[in-house]
């Protein structure tokens, strides 16, 4: 599966014959005889192959004037794997896209963050998506109504207005465009079994299969901040920064799906609280594709069919990891838990939990940076270490979001007093989000690089992770999940 899939026409149609859910998200059907679109594994009899054309997004379908189909809401589907693994210009406006950014500040907001002109941004995407960062925002905008319309009780005019539309006329446009119902029609069709609590939503976070939720689960309850983060009765939970307001995410792994919970104090920043979740949780990765890559080294191959489908825990918030990843420099994974705990009490913006357990968010770096450096209980070259950190986070001289350019901001890190590779390449990994970050000096790497016969040294072992590329942060899941000892961040 590659970029521009949605041209090889003879490979689609065999997807679609099959039904074969692995394809979702990369490539859309529109059928020419109903003007409807669906995603490759829609459960109805697949059409004639001379009525199938192919598109590479929905907003490109809509755009055609194609409705999303009623059985398959092809809406729904998981996001393409394209966007999380690409460090290119349309990569990084996807993410920004998926992020909120249209919505909030634009296009030229968007083409401002990116460093390029609206109109290059414009070109690229229609190029390879066959729709303009507007038609890709609504395309969103279309789903967060859906999403409202069946999962709260709140009156249209209210939904519209979180959807981002700026009319209740565009709204009910939109929606009748997009699923050819009217929004009311839409409630009318929910199960009748629907349970709606105020205040909170309720919805189903699809992913491709397999999906192995020990380590990633595991992974973020074993460092979980107290106040900000917890386990609790199967579901990670969460407090959650977002531009209009905040909120509290709880996700609970399914067989077929995550279960998320979402409280919201304002209901525009629902469909960033999703993208956020659903990154945290790399959600829209293709686990057949990385599997099979890492399948090709003999020593990997059986790590990897022991316990298929693995993900790289992520972030709701870059700042926030980067700091953690300071406070985690040579000390064990509790040291690092209390450090950011104290922090979080002293100055964190406390929230109401309903639930109770949480309460707080995470420090902003601008609070971060009015902390007194005294105060702060680490060796002196740390201190100096956080309080350059916050200070460039705060002060916008570092910046770290889903547009950030891999390799540009791990030489920036690298820059900063403190910062080694494995520090740098930890942010790359699980703040960054690039799927090739590699941590060959992390004590727990090379133990298990040494337990499985694998070379041990740092030069050694990047040379044979060579072969791994481009997903060598998930070779990095599958050989922490071979070693037993607890979490020890000792390189720096």
């Amino acid at each position: 599966m590659q970029n521009g899939m949605h041209t090889d026409t003879e490979r689609c149609v065999r997807a679609v014959q099959s039904k074969d859910a692995r394809f979702d998200g990369w490539f859309f059907t529109a059928v020419l005889t109903t003007r409807i679109y669906c995603r490759p594994s829609c459960p109805v009899v697949p059409p004639k192959p001379e009525n199938m054309t192919f598109y590479p997004s929905a907003a490109a379908c809509q755009q055609a004037g194609f409705r999303a189909c009623k059985r398959c809401r092809p809406d729904t589907s998981p996001g393409s794997p394209e966007w999380n693994q690409r460090a290119d210009l349309v990569a990084r406006a996807m993410r920004l896209i998926a992020d909120g950014t249209v919505d909030r500040e634009g296009v030229p907001g968007l083409a401002a963050r990116l460093g390029y002109s609206t109109r290059q941004i414009e070109r690229q995407l229609l190029a390879e998506l066959g729709a303009g960062p507007l038609a890709l925002a609504r395309a969103q905008r279309a789903q967060t109504a859906r999403l409202l319309i069946e999962t709260t009780a709140l009156p249209m005019a209210e939904i519209a207005f979180a959807a981002g539309f700026s009319s209740i006329r565009t709204f009910n446009d939109t929606v009748r465009h997009v699923f050819a119902l009217s929004p009311s029609e839409l409630r009318n069709r929910r199960p009748k079994t629907a349970v709606l609590t105020p205040g909170t939503l309720t919805l189903r976070l699809p992913f491709r299969a397999p999906l192995n939720p020990d380590n990633l689960f595991g992974h973020l309850a074993a460092t979980a901040v107290p106040g900000v983060e917890e386990w609790r009765a199967g579901a990670y939970r969460r407090t959650l920064r977002l531009p209009y307001g905040h909120g509290i995410a709880s996700l609970t792994p399914k067989s077929d799906h995550i279960a998320c919970r979402l409280t919201l104090s304002d209901l525009r920043d629902l469909p960033v609280a999703i993208s956020r979740c659903r990154r945290m949780l790399d959600l829209d990765a293709d686990p057949v594709a990385v599997d099979d890559q890492l399948r090709t080294d003999p020593v990997l191959a059986p790590v990897v069919d022991k316990a298929p489908g693995r993900r790289v825990p992520r972030t709701v918030d870059e700042a926030e990891f980067a700091v953690r990843a300071v406070l985690g420099q040579q000390v064990s994974t509790a040291a690092a838990r209390t450090h950011a705990a104290r922090l979080v009490t002293a100055h964190g913006e406390p929230v109401d939990d309903p639930e109770g357990g949480l309460t707080h968010l995470f420090p902003s770096p601008e609070a971060l940076a009015a902390v007194d450096p005294e105060s702060l209980a680490m060796p002196r070259t740390r201190r100096t270490t956080f309080t350059t950190l916050v200070g460039q986070l705060a002060d916008g001289t570092l910046h770290l979001g889903v547009e950030s350019d891999w390799s540009e901001t791990r030489a920036q890190l690298l820059s900063l007093p403190g910062f080694g590779p494995w520090t740098a390449d930890v942010i790359a990994m699980r703040a960054l989000g690039d799927p090739d970050a590699f941590l060959p000096t992390d004590l727990g790497i090379r133990r298990a690089a040494q337990e499985l016969g694998l070379p041990s040294t740092p030069a050694a072992l990047t040379a044979r992770a060579a072969a791994w590329r481009p997903w060598r942060a998930y070779a990095v899941q599958y050989l922490w999940a071979t070693d037993s000892h607890p979490i020890n961040f000792l390189p720096v």
